[in-house]
């Protein structure tokens, strides 16, 4: 009765699975090859085609394991696999699996477990959650979030330069529209635009800069009490990263190392300089706002990196060309770290 129970049972979920009925077709077996192993282990593959033969000869065990896709088992009852495929190239991987009382038939994502341990037979379908793949393109949004600073000869400028950034309050506040092609697996190449700006806020609150001839100067404002000053810019960006996940490279999800890295390019769209200060004699608040555009350079290149584990990414970016174009300004190539949500 239960062989019967199973049979009936087993075509109707490789139809589901199919979403067609199952035509049988008698072909002729022209080998058969057993291999056994261990106490009681034994493997018997069925060949009816050359070239499938040939295939078998240059494969390893644990080769043949991975394509299966079987799940680890410490049970000790009989595992029979066969591999359904239909002339379309689809294909689908059924086990059967008997113990004393037990039968379990997995087909896809469904499960039929007959067990006979009982005085009556129970017959139970289970389904697995649907594994979930990465399509091969897809779009998404991002945030960044980090801060600013600049590099001169090699290393950031000391708290004695009139230009020295100032870490909190140098914000990076960017938005990119991406697509990501994924190229095999763990590897993807993604591209997109976006907007971002820098701040950079001067660690010496008294100085302000402004447009000059000589391109930018810094002005040390002694006729006022200064105690904000920094220079700001907005750039439309053209992006491209190549990544790696380890984690899906090794079916381990976002459990796993990111990285990525690839070039970009900006246009700036605007710019200003920003003084705050206090009159010497006390007074509220009074600001002195100048556009930048006659120092800052109206386009921008460089190096973006990637690094990510679970949830967390962080970002690193860095300009080959210096923020200000005129050659007497100070040679200050932009450095952002931070963020992506």
């Amino acid at each position: 009765m239960k062989k019967y129970v199973i049979a009936m049972l087993l075509m109707a979920l490789v139809q589901m699975v199919f979403g067609k009925p199952i035509l049988t077709e008698e072909r002729p077996v022209n080998d058969s090859i057993i291999v056994e192993f261990g106490n009681s282990g034994k493997m018997v593959f069925v060949i009816d085609n050359p070239d499938d033969f040939e295939r078998l000869k240059k494969m390893d065990i644990n080769q043949i394991i991975r394509e299966l896709n079987l799940p680890e088992s410490e049970n000790k009852g009989e595992l029979t696999v066969i591999e359904i495929r239909q002339k379309d190239g689809q294909k689908e991987i059924v086990s059967i699996y008997e113990d004393v009382g037990e039968t379990e038939v997995t087909v896809g994502r469904y499960k039929l477990i007959v067990d006979e341990t009982g005085s009556r037979t129970k017959v139970k379908v289970e389904t697995v959650p649907k594994e979930k793949k990465d399509p091969p393109f897809r779009t998404y949004f991002n945030t960044d979030i980090g801060i600013n600073s600049y590099i001169e000869s090699g290393t950031i400028p000391g708290a004695g330069a009139a230009y020295s950034p100032k870490g909190w309050g140098s914000w990076n506040v960017g938005f990119h529209w991406m697509a990501s092609q994924k190229l095999s697996k763990g590897a993807f190449w993604d591209f997109g635009l976006g907007v971002s700006w820098y701040n950079f806020k001067l660690d010496n609150p008294r100085y302000q800069a402004v447009g000059s001839e000589d391109g930018i100067s810094y002005i040390n404002r002694t006729d006022v009490n200064g105690f904000k000053s920094k220079i700001s810019a907005s750039y439309l960006n053209a992006l491209t990263l190549f990544k790696f996940d380890f984690g899906k490279f090794n079916d381990a999800g976002r459990n796993g190392l990111r990285i990525g890295f690839g070039p970009y390019a900006g246009y700036r769209l605007g710019g200003r300089s920003k003084f705050v200060y206090r009159e010497l004699n006390g007074s509220g608040r009074k600001k002195e706002k100048e556009p930048a555009g006659s120092y800052l350079n109206n386009f921008r290149y460089g190096i973006r990196a990637e690094v990510g584990f679970k949830s967390v990414t962080f970002f690193s970016t860095y300009d080959f060309n210096p923020l200000f174009h005129q050659s007497l300004s100070p040679d200050l190539n932009p450095i952002s770290f931070g963020l992506v949500f």
